[in-house]
């Protein structure tokens, strides 16, 4: 995701949806320099250009005028240690009501890296900060891990961490008290659907390995590479890239690829991705603050041209939306399952002069047909549940995962209907018609099986 202008912007800087790395302070009106002579004081004037210069207020509520006057009510203090800086950070940040424009100190900026090269310690779940409930929201489970073992859901609620109420936590402290030893426990209690109930989870390291795949053999015979991202670190597109060669060695008729409780992660990523499925035409648009558009586009590296369906669900958010939305506006492939979390604002981390760091909401995306899906999601062309009975991890993927096996039948229908007008062929954008009738194509359709 972006910042900046955007017309080098992603090859200047590294997106989350990576660590960039501000250069310089630009203040926008004189100080004398010793004002900022306390190493303190620069990290929270670094912080505050940052925003000033590149938040983009998706709310439409951010004051400049106010902005410039907290700046000087904050450095007419003194910050005798780091620690108090970082609570006037935190204070600061708390005026922009902006859930993914948050800072993190050395150390959780640290584990921050790590966790975008595809390695954390905890209990496996991704949040934000509801600003209207003023509970954390779990944006999703990552897949294997105690959180989704214990069967945790997107968009479930944590009212309270080992009995501490969550409304007087930020994301931070939350962290702090989700993580810890490997072995201990913590107790999560959960809000979901009006109900309150509480998961004890035992924390572990988790190793997240970004994809998984199979051949599956369809009842008719037809092979089905199926392929799942867990989420888009930085290894994503390289291990998908391996398995798709191969697959296409091995003659499989099409492709099921499963963002389901995909959380999300690299920008670069998801484009990577979504053009070896992509040979032409936009992947994604992102919209600065200053209304600079940067459009990225496929370029003519497809991998395949076999006909693909692609899983999401309430969890398949921010990178996991940028693919899906490609391929649907793109008419790529068909969506299956349940509308997507609705994540379409762009952070930047960056790294700050102590050490610390910031990631700050700098842009928004649009898919390819210009639809701003912030809070909104992606709908699926055929909306189908998930089963009412928790399947096992080793049968997602199977028939026995009711959004798979809905999934395996679309895509059948399609290769069933290469050859004719339902075929993706490289050098065109899309595919021409959806399943059997082109006047449906944009329809939601509710499966129930």
């Amino acid at each position: 995701m972006s910042h900046l202008k955007f017309k080098n912007i992603f090859e200047r800087k590294k997106i989350i949806l990576l660590p960039f790395f501000f250069s310089g302070l630009l203040l926008s009106n004189t100080i004398e320099s010793s004002v900022l002579k306390s190493s303190n004081k620069e990290v929270i004037d670094h912080v505050w250009q940052i925003v000033y210069r590149d938040f983009l207020d998706s709310e439409g509520k951010f004051n400049k005028s106010n902005w410039i006057k907290l700046r000087k009510k904050l450095l007419s203090k003194n910050y005798p240690n780091a620690d108090d800086a970082y609570i006037a950070i935190r204070e600061m940040l708390n005026n922009l009501n902006d859930p993914y424009t948050r800072f993190l100190d050395p150390k959780q900026f640290n584990e921050m890296r790590i966790d975008t090269s595809g390695e954390l310690t905890g209990v496996g779940i991704q949040i934000l900060k509801d600003s209207e409930s003023g509970f954390l929201v779990i944006v999703s489970p990552i897949a294997g891990s105690p959180a989704s073992e214990s069967g945790i859901q997107a968009k479930d609620k944590i009212i309270s961490i080992d009995n501490i109420s969550t409304k007087s936590l930020d994301i931070e402290g939350a962290v702090k008290l989700i993580r810890g030893k490997k072995g201990t426990k913590v107790n999560l209690e959960i809000l979901r659907n009006g109900s309150i109930f509480n998961k004890t989870l035992v924390r572990k390291k988790i190793e997240i390995k970004s994809v998984t795949s199979k051949i599956n053999s369809s009842r008719n015979g037809f092979l089905v590479g199926y392929l799942r991202i867990k989420q888009f670190n930085a290894n994503a597109s390289k291990d998908l890239k391996k398995v798709i060669l191969d697959y296409e060695t091995k003659n499989v008729s099409g492709y099921i690829l499963d963002l389901r409780s995909n959380p999300g992660g690299l920008l670069d990523s998801s484009i990577e991705i979504s053009r070896q499925f992509i040979d032409k035409g936009i992947i994604v648009s992102t919209l600065s603050k200053n209304g600079l558009k940067e459009v990225k586009r496929a370029n003519g590296s497809a991998l395949t041209s076999k006909p693909l369906v692609v899983l999401v669900n309430e969890g398949s958010a921010s990178a996991s939306e940028i693919v899906s939305g490609a391929i649907k506006d793109n008419l790529r492939g068909k969506l299956v399952g349940k509308k997507t979390f609705g994540k379409g604002l762009v952070q930047s981390m960056r790294s700050l002069v102590d050490g610390s760091g910031l990631t700050v909401t700098v842009a928004k995306y649009l898919t390819p047909n210009g639809i701003d899906i912030n809070k909104f999601g992606i709908r699926p062309d055929i909306e189908v549940n998930m089963n009412v009975n928790p399947i096992l991890q080793n049968q997602i993927g199977t028939r026995r995962d009711k959004q798979y096996k809905v999934g395996e039948n679309v895509l059948i229908k399609l290769i069933e209907n290469k050859g004719s007008n339902i075929s993706f062929v490289p050098n065109s954008t899309n595919l021409n018609v959806a399943l059997d009738n082109p006047k449906k194509r944009n329809k939601i359709l509710k499966t129930h099986i």
